[in-house]
């Protein structure tokens, strides 16, 4: 019988010993947390978009905590959230612009001319990677919604063959502008009243022949805007969202009626 309870009470006491060894050394040696880290990330979305660059919003918190990154480094994140985060760092938040997605193509089904059907895997990029997608234009949306995939809003939709953006629910976190394979999608400011829904670098009759509403780089728009806000960047109508007041005398008068305001 010794020879049974001998060994069980010496396993007994050495596991004793070596739990209070443990839970002493666990103490002793253990990094302390700080309390701003969870404070920081409970001021953060919380959806881990990866729109900051980092793996995440507790990453991010972490960062920030570090002094790594700046406490308005989330693109999602408003502005009482970002104030909340200065408090804690004992910074002061500077009131940014609010920036929306835009996707600039108005080439729907019916509107851009197609070269082939396209029957394959449901992802922009591979459709991109045959012959850069189906449509004629190479600056015209695939529509396959490798985009919606990546949003962590649900922010994005397509619709009639092309991405359109929930202005609303859209966070500005720019995955879906780093997604896009044709780097369609722009961030423009929320209050910005027109924009040109066509991103095609190509000269009139090349979008002419692709597309039934692309920019042609007519200068009629140019020549109308009485504050100058709209000006060519090679063929492509671009607006200084800085100097536009709105007033839509581009829309009215662009031919192809790819000046608009939000949907």
């Amino acid at each position: 019988m010794k020879e049974i309870l001998i060994p069980v009470v010496v396993f007994a006491v050495l596991g004793t010993l070596m739990g209070i060894i443990l839970a002493v050394a666990s103490r002793l040696l253990a990094i302390k947390r700080d309390a701003r880290i969870d404070a920081v990330q409970e001021c953060l979305p919380g959806a881990n978009c990866g729109g900051c660059g980092y793996a995440g919003c507790a990453s991010l918190a972490e960062a920030i905590v570090k002094g790594e990154a700046k406490i308005n480094a989330c693109p999602a994140n408003n502005f009482e959230n970002i104030a909340k985060i200065g408090e804690i760092m004992g910074q002061t938040a500077e009131q940014s612009t609010r920036m929306v997605a835009q996707v600039m193509c108005s080439g729907s089904r019916n509107i851009a001319k197609h070269r082939f059907v396209y029957e394959g895997i449901v992802d922009c990029h591979s459709a991109e990677v045959l012959a850069a997608g189906d449509k004629i234009c190479a600056a015209g949306c695939i529509g396959l919604g490798s985009c919606v995939e990546k949003c962590a809003f649900d922010a994005i939709a397509i619709v009639d063959g092309v991405a359109v953006v929930n202005r609303e629910k859209c966070r500005a976190c720019g995955m879906c502008v780093t997604e896009c394979p044709k780097k369609i999608i722009k961030l423009i400011p929320y209050d910005a009243k027109y924009f040109v829904k066509c991103a095609s670098p190509e000269k009139g009759k090349v979008v002419r022949d692709a597309c039934d509403a692309g920019c042609i780089g007519c200068r009629i728009c140019e020549k109308n805007c009485p504050e100058k806000a709209i000006h060519l960047e090679g063929d492509m109508a671009v607006i200084d969202y800085a100097k536009c007041t709105g007033c839509g005398v581009c829309a009215s008068k662009c031919p192809r009626k790819i000046i608009r305001t939000h949907e």
